[in-house]
């Protein structure tokens, strides 16, 4: 049975709060090869949080852009937790799981580009790292050197041209929009297909049938249990 990458989604947040450095932390104990994450830059920090709004995974309230850097990080973010700033995140890591950094915030693909660029200079493999984004734009300036996925959570009519044009190594899409047809034409354009959010066995085999590349899972120790450390 081939290998399904196995993507811990913000972690392993099916058992701690998301984008938390124990979350993180556990993924990386359960052997998950990749961890993904969600960057924004706020005052010259890469902080880790999804949401736009602070009031679903913090016990703040307001807007993550709109907050100062000191008010974001006196934060509980989950357990008694902060939100971990990017760095804080590759040092728990230690090189031993890849990261696919998503780019949220505006304005986060040079910064992080550069902050990446530090860590290959420290002797990090600049393949271990996937910038991902919904924003194309902002994805498209990244640096070059970091592999690029091209997130997309509803159907478009011109995924391959959008690929084309960001030179993307991977098509990351919503596991609605997924199909046989759509995998086999993103290979045909030299596409890895990774596919979120995948938790439960059956559509974790679902997509390993369906010919899916890897999958981004809030529960990776389901993914390993079937199919190893990919």
């Amino acid at each position: 049975m081939p290998n399904l990458l196995c993507i811990g989604h913000r972690g392993a947040c099916g058992h701690e709060p998301e984008n938390t450095l124990n979350s993180f932390n556990l993924a990386v104990a359960m052997g998950s090869p990749w961890i993904e994450l969600d960057v924004y830059s706020v005052e010259g920090e890469l902080l880790v949080i999804h949401d736009d709004s602070l009031e679903r995974t913090t016990n703040g309230v307001g807007e993550v852009m709109a907050s100062s850097l000191e008010y974001l990080r006196s934060l509980d973010a989950g357990g008694g937790q902060q939100i971990p700033s990017l760095r804080e995140v590759t040092e728990l890591v230690d090189q031993r799981c890849s990261i696919n950094v998503e780019l949220k915030g505006p304005d986060t693909a040079l910064p992080v580009s550069r902050f990446l660029a530090g860590l290959c200079d420290e002797g990090w493999d600049s393949h271990a790292f996937l910038l991902s984004s919904f924003d194309h734009a902002e994805l498209a300036k990244a640096d070059p050197r970091f592999r690029r996925g091209a997130l997309f959570n509803r159907a478009s009519p011109d995924y391959f041209t959008r690929t084309a044009d960001l030179h993307a190594y991977s098509i990351n899409l919503s596991s609605r929009l997924v199909s046989r047809e759509l995998i086999d034409e993103a290979h045909s354009n030299g596409l890895k297909v990774y596919v979120y959010t995948v938790n439960e066995a059956d559509e974790i085999r679902q997509m390993d049938m369906l010919g899916v590349d890897g999958v981004f899972s809030d529960f990776p120790d389901r993914v390993l249990s079937i199919f190893g450390n990919s």
